[in-house]
């Protein structure tokens, strides 16, 4: 069997993935039976079918998931050239656990955040989000890994991150695609203006951390493009984007997106009440600021929603001004859909960088080819799925209400994916390694640059472009 690359293998999975998916745009739904975690107080309502009219059972839909990623998984295991029998066994650990860490991260009082207090009835939540469960999946994979190394090495076979986060990026194209439509029907002058930051912001923010670390924390050109990439455009997937760009080593791209995570949360838990109680009278200028400030869609998404309800609650308090719901979120996801786009383009770029002056072929000049051979393909699978669902949602404004559904149905296994990810550099990161590569001076690098600069240079970007614009007033 004629093997292929990681990077294509996810360019084919993520689109088997979204072709599956979009078919309940037409009326074939044949991926709503997959199962996904909610919010839950009760354990026996952890697990549910993604679509709201299924009547399987949340165990059968449970084990359809795993079958159907078993199969993915293990037949491009074989184009891989690994034994499909040994990745198996391996892969159903990794799922059950991911599994686990997902249910485990949608408890309430870990995950609930403000506005879903009263429908939950609790009183107090941790304000996690969901997206917990990736930090659990990471604690519990470095767990095995530096306290059982042994079983960390049978399951070394499924182990792959990078492919997984790839695959998960194909897929989450779909759904920034339909984003970026509905919010092009609701404002496009929000959507110009997060454009204009994003550029504004990001040319700045990878050069000085690039220059940062090199200049004062004396890293490798290896280290430093993709710790910049993390940091500036958006965690772990410009990360991985970037290691494939300028052939890091994987250790690399495994370490800057621990980093990512872990500082991700402490913004979650911090940046939203900042915004509550110094920007409330600026809503616009606060969604804007966690779009550029918060590292990862899982956070900064949930960022925007957390700031949207405790904006909109203080203006009422303090006074009686009633926003519409939803304009404080979907500046955060405007900003934060162009920074994703960001990255394939950035990625490009550093390839012809690297090719033509950092790593070129001594008396061989660089031609289309090495470019190419370097660019990371996971990067065209992405462009796909966004540009073929923008084009659909906006060739037909009434085609968004079935193109949701079909990516909240591909979004359930990106979260797995993301998932398996989270846990599979866990148990790849051995501390005693990690402490050799200089985990505690990237900690610094990530320190600095994030608390010294990006999150106030963020705030300054956010107001010169939505100082003034405020949403529209509720109705009665």
């Amino acid at each position: 069997m004629t093997r292929i690359s990681e990077d294509w293998l996810a360019v084919w999975i993520g689109l088997l993935v979204f072709a599956l998916s979009a078919a309940a745009m037409f009326g074939v739904d044949l991926l709503g039976w997959s199962a996904t975690s909610k919010v839950w107080l009760d354990p026996s309502r952890a697990l549910s079918p993604v679509a709201k009219d299924s009547t399987v059972p949340p165990l059968l839909s449970l084990a359809g998931t795993y079958l159907f990623m078993l199969l993915l998984t293990c037949a491009g295991a074989k184009f891989l050239g690994i034994r499909p029998g040994r990745f198996a066994a391996a892969f159903t650990v990794l799922f059950a656990l991911s599994v686990l860490c997902s249910v485990a991260g949608h408890y309430a009082y870990i995950a609930a955040t403000p506005d879903k207090f009263d429908r939950l009835g609790i009183a107090w939540s941790l304000n996690l989000t969901g997206e917990s469960g990736y930090i659990i999946a990471l604690l519990a994979g470095l767990a095995i890994a530096n306290l059982s190394p042994r079983l960390a090495g049978r399951l070394g076979e499924a182990a792959r991150p990078e492919l997984y986060v790839k695959i998960a990026i194909v897929i989450m194209g779909a759904a920034l695609g339909v984003k970026s439509a509905e919010t092009f029907g609701l404002a496009q002058s929000v959507i110009w203006r997060g454009l204009c930051a994003v550029v504004e912001a990001y040319l700045i923010y990878w050069a000085v951390i690039y220059y940062v670390a090199r200049r004062y924390f004396r890293f490798s050109r290896e280290w430093a493009a993709p710790l910049a990439s993390g940091i500036s455009i958006c965690g772990v997937s410009a990360a991985i984007a970037t290691g494939a760009a300028i052939r890091a080593r994987p250790i690399v791209a495994v370490m800057v997106s621990s980093l990512v995570v872990i500082f991700a949360v402490i913004e979650l838990l911090v940046l939203p009440f900042l915004a509550q109680h110094f920007l409330y009278e600026e809503p616009m200028v606060a969604g804007a600021w966690m779009g550029l400030a918060v590292k990862t869609d899982g956070a900064a998404i949930p960022a925007g929603a957390i700031t949207d309800s405790l904006i909109r609650a203080k203006a009422l308090a303090a006074g009686g001004v009633q926003y519409q719901e939803g304009w404080i979120s979907m500046t955060t996801t405007t900003t934060k859909i162009f920074i994703d786009v960001f990255i394939g383009v950035w990625a490009f770029v550093l390839a012809i960088i690297w090719t033509s002056f950092i790593e070129p072929k001594p008396g061989v000049r660089v031609g289309i080819g090495e470019i190419w051979e370097r660019f990371p393909k996971f990067v065209i699978g992405y462009v796909l799925t966004f540009a073929v669902m923008l084009w659909w949602c906006l060739g037909d404004e009434t085609r968004i209400g079935a193109a949701k559904p079909a990516t909240e149905v591909a979004n359930v296994y990106r979260q797995l994916f993301f998932l398996m990810t989270f846990l599979c550099i866990g148990l790849v990161s051995d501390f005693r390694r990690l402490r050799e590569e200089g985990i505690g001076r990237l900690a610094a690098v990530y320190a600095v640059s994030l608390f010294g600069f990006i999150i106030w240079f963020g705030l300054l970007i956010s107001w010169l472009f939505f100082a003034g614009v405020k949403p529209p007033l509720a109705s009665g």
